[in-house]
């Protein structure tokens, strides 16, 4: 889950998201903002925003998105995010496949990592008989990361053990995606998070409020991995 920590606005002080910290910043001359991962961050920023770079204001600043041209003519884009709060936590996935539908989902107690690998994961399932090549995009190098760089398929054929030797983490959801990669033509792209694209912030929003929301189901695998540990311990 991102804070936003907005030092000069209509409204200062920090929101857990994006819609709200937008109303405080956009059209508000010399805004100061910026997202952070955690609320230490945050706060740490409020308390001097000097020491990092001004974020532009949004009125000066046109959205960037990619451009069509930057893929071939009928490619899929798909744009994914997911996050928790407090991380474990109530957590919440987004899901924009362009110009065709929005997917969202959560759980009661979860991570970020498991809510931004379920987002790519629902969108994968809702594409799996999509013969076009697919570009989806992810602002999770942990993510992104573990699918382009191979870490996921040597913790497969390791059972599921890091060069370490500690266990992989997600291991279920892994197994999953390395999967569902096979029967697609798919590109996966990292994006900057929160950098003025709209899909971007639009998965953002959407797990928001889906981790808020009550009577959330439980993620039964993470809770069998929080009951297989402390039974280690």
């Amino acid at each position: 889950m991102k804070y936003y920590a907005v030092a000069q606005g209509r409204k200062t002080g920090i929101f857990t998201n994006w819609p709200e910290a937008e109303q405080q910043v956009r059209g508000f001359t010399n805004a100061i903002f910026k997202s952070f991962k955690t609320q230490q961050e945050a706060e740490i920023f409020l308390k001097n925003p000097s020491f990092s770079s001004k974020a532009s204001s949004p009125s000066n600043t046109t959205p960037k998105a990619y451009p069509a041209t930057d893929y071939p003519i009928g490619t899929i884009v798909v744009y994914t995010d997911g996050g928790a709060i407090g991380n474990p936590g109530p957590g919440g996935y987004g899901v924009v496949i362009k110009d065709k539908k929005e997917l969202k989902g959560g759980y009661n107690l979860t991570t970020n990592n498991r809510m931004e690998l379920k987002a790519v994961m629902v969108a994968m399932e809702a594409l799996g008989a999509e013969k076009a090549p697919i570009v989806l995009h992810s602002d999770s190098k942990y993510v992104i990361n573990g699918l382009n760089k191979g870490w996921a398929k040597n913790w497969k054929k390791n059972n599921w053990i890091k060069s370490d030797g500690n266990p992989a983490m997600n291991a279920d959801m892994w197994a999953i995606l390395l999967d569902l990669q096979e029967g697609l033509d798919i590109t996966f792209k990292w994006i900057k998070g929160h950098a003025g694209n709209p899909l971007n912030e639009r998965c953002d929003e959407l797990a928001n409020k889906t981790a808020r929301k009550k009577d959330l189901p439980p993620d039964i695998n993470y809770l069998k991995s929080i009951d297989t540990s402390i039974s280690h311990e």
